[in-house]
């Protein structure tokens, strides 16, 4: 489908499979999310498997990059992406994702995140870039 076709489901699918929160967005550009790494994110020594972490830091990149773009009407794609895991993170952590865009234009996002465990500790550090289409 073009682009100018396709809907706009808010908040969308991934996000609520994750169940991911969005609790702020006060600061185009920024975006913070919650989420519990539960037991369906599990790998088989019951740690949150790290792609679940990275489609967390992907969503809320992707959310900042579109509150970055203000009144545009706009896609969000993301081009690439690199994530670092820094520590274990346990089934049944409360997980804290903030998103930022560290520089942006017209066509691209550049986007940092980080999430931190409940105790403030810092758990995954990711990077994307994310290219704009215009939508109607």
């Amino acid at each position: 489908m073009p682009p100018s076709d396709r809907r706009v489901q808010v908040p969308p699918n991934c996000d609520l499979t994750l169940g991911m929160v969005c609790v702020d967005k006060r600061e185009p550009g920024r975006t913070v999310w919650r989420m519990v790494g539960d037991e369906r994110m599990s790998n088989p020594v019951g740690l949150v498997q790290g792609g679940f972490l990275a489609a967390m830091c992907d969503s809320a990149m992707g959310a900042s990059s579109v509150t970055y773009a203000r009144d545009r009407k706009v896609f969000s794609a993301n081009a690439e992406i690199k994530v670092s895991f820094l520590k274990a993170v346990p089934v049944g952590t409360a997980l804290t994702c903030t998103a930022t865009v560290i520089a942006g234009g017209q066509r691209l996002a550049f986007v940092e995140a980080e999430v931190v465990d409940g105790a403030g500790r810092l758990v995954v550090k990711a990077s994307s870039t994310y290219v704009y289409t215009q939508r109607d």
